[in-house]
């Protein structure tokens, strides 16, 4: 007579303990540490006992990685992943860049890591991942100082603590319309009741920056929640402020190399 299986029978774990998802969250954070540290991937490598390759990967599925062969490769992939199942996705990608099948998955993102499109919300990402972001965006605006590209930078942002010239903290939020898209609003979060700061006043206050030292929130027009927009542009790095300024809104690093690489594509 056959006997009949009981509920949650089979085979024991081996290791029942063993859990491949949280290793590799676990080395996946490693790897973002010592990366945000200017470590190599080779001295990431040797201090995880890993291989280069795999700690690039681990640095992909995070979202803190960048190189043209890997934007190449990602951009090229989920162009063909809209229409093409994962396997042959990634067969088209190596036949589009002439690469190995190899090569193009050691630029993917694990399947079963934690990983977000570019596009997610900042909720969803690491710490690492969203300094990544902030660091590309301004980086696109100084190679291609383009309104678009400044809105990226501003949308980036967003969240991010800043001082105003007395040196009171605020952050501001971008909102979504009924569509979907973000509204060219910024809200301040300084009072309990949010204000709205028009995106025009930002970029007129962007046009009527003159000199790389401005002393005072006016000097960059009689603008609407213009001492807001000074203290993003100071923390930006678009302008330097007097030294007993500083005194009260911090003291971002490298500020003179941020101020002299915004004038050199101006």
């Amino acid at each position: 007579m056959k006997k009949t299986r009981k509920p949650g029978g089979g085979r024991k774990k081996l290791k029942p303990e063993y859990d491949a998802g949280k290793n590799l969250k676990e080395q996946m954070k490693s790897a973002v540490v010592l990366y945000e540290e200017d470590c190599s991937l080779q001295s990431i490598a040797d201090a995880l006992a890993l291989n280069p390759i795999k700690v690039r990967k681990l640095l992909i599925t995070a979202g803190v990685y960048e190189s043209e062969v890997a934007e190449k490769v990602k951009n090229t992939f989920e162009e063909y992943r809209e229409t093409q199942d994962y396997k042959t996705s990634i067969l088209s990608t190596a036949n589009t860049l002439k690469l190995s099948k190899a090569s193009v998955t050691s630029y993917l993102p694990y399947k079963k890591g934690v990983y977000f499109q570019s596009t997610a919300e900042k909720e969803k990402i690491s710490v690492g991942a969203e300094r990544q972001r902030r660091y590309r965006a301004m980086k696109r605006w100084r190679a291609d100082p383009t309104e678009e590209n400044f809105w990226g930078v501003v949308l980036a942002c967003a969240g991010v603590k800043f001082k105003t010239y007395s040196g009171l903290p605020f952050a501001y939020e971008v909102r979504k319309g009924r569509n979907g898209e973000y509204t060219k609003e910024l809200w301040i979060d300084r009072r309990e009741k949010s204000k709205s700061l028009a995106w025009s006043s930002v970029l007129l206050a962007l046009k009527n920056i003159k000199g790389e030292v401005v002393d005072r929130p006016k000097s960059l027009g009689d603008i609407r929640g213009v001492t807001y927009i000074y203290g993003m542009f100071y923390r930006f790095g678009l302008i330097d402020v007097p030294d007993e300024v500083k005194e009260k809104m911090g003291h971002p690093k490298n500020r003179k190399k941020q101020v002299a690489m915004y004038r050199s594509v101006q």
